[in-house]
């Protein structure tokens, strides 16, 4: 098969021929009919997850066609349309019992623990426990943009952050992520501010929902932005960008115990990012991780996508062939882009 890989951190990858995947027993191999452009994949190329092995195959958020199934797997087929969240749990872990699969303590990533998506198949582990089924009228580009940045977005607005309609949510980094919370913040009848450096970005934020934006390459205080535009602060904040500066306004432009909640990576030579904890400290904020969202958590969201009333597809900004991967796994560290980018590895 034709896949991206790259040998060292931070050189360029290149597309190759590479044997193809083979089950597991609790397993299956996917054939990748669409697969996006993450930030995170661009953080695994520079080096920042340890649990990369070289050479690799980046890419975690995809959708496809079930090729073949291990012998133990007992609820997929060949040809069932699936996608995947981007933590693949092992089902019988502590975490997982409790229905926390986003956390499970021996879960899988593809595109990280071992090869992934950018390529035209993927290996997956414990496919009874991870495979999501796609609604026949979804198409793979729709499907390829929930598996990492919409279910995140997500599961971090309604399920972590608790939002309700009438609240104040800001949301900081209008990439892919951050649309995704703002759509999902307004479909939930919140109003909403979106924060980010790109004209174009803050326009597409407004698209789907934004009732203010802050252009923060041009405003000197985000967090005071924030704060006068929404008669005191946001109940609900997002980093949805992943900086020390973005999380810092994040938490700074929440009005008392407010909510916080870091979406975005944050990575750093010594591995923290400081947080403004004394304002957590005297407005009682709260300080809330997200990490993606289990397979069983699906349902209302494909729900919501089904009636309309949100619409990830519009997220996707542009489709690329995989030859053009390489590139643009490169830019995304200085120009992550506006929407969702998503690659077709059989084009």
């Amino acid at each position: 098969m034709r896949a991206v890989v790259f040998e060292r951190y931070g050189e360029r990858a290149e597309v190759r021929e590479v044997a193809d995947p083979e089950p597991s027993e609790h397993g299956v191999v996917v054939r990748v009919e669409a697969t996006g452009l993450c930030r995170s994949d661009w953080h695994g190329w520079m080096g920042h997850d340890p649990d990369i092995t070289l050479p690799h195959v980046p890419g975690h958020e995809l959708a496809g066609v079930v090729e073949e199934v291990g012998a133990r797997v007992v609820g997929r087929r060949p040809g069932d349309r699936v996608t995947v969240p981007f933590v693949c749990a092992c089902g019988s872990c502590p975490s997982c019992a409790a229905g926390d699969q986003q956390v499970c303590e021996r879960q899988t990533q593809p595109g990280f623990t071992h090869w992934g998506s950018f390529a035209q198949y993927v290996a997956l582990e414990h496919a009874d426990v991870n495979l999501v089924a796609l609604p026949a009228e979804m198409s793979f580009r729709t499907a390829a943009a929930l598996g990492c940045r919409f279910a995140t977005a997500f599961r971090a607005v309604v399920q972590q952050g608790r939002v309700a309609a009438g609240e104040w949510v800001a949301v900081h980094g209008a990439g892919g992520v951050g649309l995704s919370a703002v759509m999902i913040a307004a479909a939930s009848g919140a109003r909403v501010v979106a924060v980010d450096v790109s004209p174009r970005a803050l326009e597409l934020a407004r698209k789907f929902g934004a009732a203010e934006c802050v252009d923060a390459e041009r405003t000197e205080d985000t967090a005071q932005a924030v704060r006068d535009l929404t008669g005191g602060g946001a109940h609900l904040s997002l980093d949805a960008l992943g900086s020390p500066a973005t999380c810092a306004a994040s938490v700074n432009g929440l009005r008392r115990r407010g909510r916080h909640i870091q979406v975005g990576l944050l990575p750093s030579s010594s591995g923290t990012s400081p947080v403004p904890m004394a304002r957590a400290i005297a407005l009682e904020l709260e300080i809330i991780g997200s990490h993606g969202m289990a397979a069983h958590a699906y349902p209302p969201m494909l729900e919501l996508v089904r009636s309309g009333a949100v619409r990830p597809d519009l997220l996707v900004t542009s489709t690329i062939p995989l030859s053009a991967s390489p590139e643009a796994l490169a830019a995304m560290g200085t120009a992550p882009g506006q929407g969702v980018t998503v690659v077709e590895p059989w084009s």
